[in-house]
């Protein structure tokens, strides 16, 4: 009788056991499935320890993208949201707030295919948003500049004529700028076209540095699409056509070790700091997946670790990504689903600073 009732305490332990295992797998590392109002499946699934979690109620007004979107730009000191897109009839870009409320829409006839998008001078009284433009019409090949309303301010670069590996400052196609607190430039140029190119300009528009080579080799790109620079004084390259993310001295441009070994499956679209600089956020568009990796400490490159992964539903697409510096939201630019979605961090009670 005694043997029979430890066999059901034990029955009833282990089945508890088997419980609190399942309901961690569902709601733990292994993540969740949300509804949403999109046409594909807006679910996503953690893997690994789980940092972020969907935002569902950002934007109040999702019915109001209307093209592929490309890029979103963030400034965290106004609580405004820019989103790129592309597509006939449709503004080249929406604006909202962090919280999801639409303020306004550029009806510009000076972009044609808007692909990468970075936030200016953030903190000042003069914000402006910088546009790379792939477009082959008669402004295309050219990264733009302007202000928070939409008001067209620079161009760099010749509109409507495409590049090659003479000209530093003749763009083919580019794919991303990085602009750092100092005014001084990154620009990624190769979306495909003739460049594959990495170009360091100083706070005047000055060619500093320069790497311009096609190839698989150290410092060679192909179709280099994403840039970043931490504060350790090292430019973080997405080289999408090579699979591999490549690391240079900001400084002298010397290059300082490559990525590879995270991205067999698919190549590495963009590349962003989180706030606390404890991660880098990578997108990898065929695999509709957003990974966070470990940022090595100063003075060390090693290889890349992924530390967790939001898996996105099938032909989502994610493209290009941009963090909140002030709350760590992670903003995404998604090509497939035609729409960009909000992210936001479970550390620190929904904050990575």
């Amino acid at each position: 009788m005694l043997l029979k009732k430890r066999g059901h305490t034990w029955l009833i332990a282990s089945s508890m056991v088997s419980l609190v295992v399942l309901m961690m797998l569902l709601y733990g590392t292994i993540g969740s499935q949300q509804p949403g109002s999109s046409s594909l499946r807006r679910d996503y699934q953690l893997l690994g320890r789980p940092l972020y979690k969907l935002d569902l109620s950002w934007p109040k007004n999702p019915e109001l993208f209307g093209g592929l979107v490309f890029a979103v730009a963030v400034n965290q000191y106004a609580g405004v949201v820019y989103v790129a897109q592309r597509g006939d009839n449709v503004p080249k870009v929406l604006v909202f707030t962090t919280d999801g409320d639409f303020l306004m829409s550029w009806n510009t006839t000076t972009l044609e295919m808007p692909h990468g998008m970075f936030l200016a001078d953030a903190a000042s009284l003069n914000p402006t948003v910088w546009i790379t433009d792939v477009g082959n019409g008669p402004n295309g090949h050219c990264i733009k500049q302007y202000s928070p309303s939409g008001k067209l301010l620079q161009v760099l670069g010749t509109p409507g004529k495409a590049g090659s590996a003479l000209d530093p400052l003749q763009f083919d196609q580019p794919a991303e700028i990085f602009v750092h607190d100092s005014g001084e430039m990154y620009i990624v140029d190769g979306d495909g076209g003739m460049n594959n190119r990495l170009i360091k300009l100083s706070t005047d528009q000055q060619v500093l540095w320069v790497h311009g080579e096609k190839g698989q080799g150290m410092a060679q790109f192909y179709i280099p699409h994403s840039v970043t620079v931490d504060s350790a004084q090292r430019v973080w390259v997405a080289d999408r056509g090579n699979k591999r993310i490549q690391v240079f001295n900001s400084i002298t441009g010397d290059w300082l070790g490559t990525w590879g070994s995270c991205f067999t499956e698919d190549a590495p679209y963009s590349v962003r700091l989180t706030p606390d600089k404890k991660y880098f956020v990578v997108v990898q568009l065929n695999t509709n997946q957003i990974s966070l990796l470990d940022a090595p400490p100063v003075g060390l490159i090693g290889q890349c670790s992924v530390v967790s992964v939001i898996q996105l539903a099938d032909e989502v697409k994610p493209h290009l990504v941009d963090l909140d510096l002030k709350t760590g939201a992670l903003y995404v630019a998604e090509i497939g689903a035609q729409q960009a979605q909000k992210f936001i961090p479970f550390s620190l009670g929904g904050s990575f600073l």
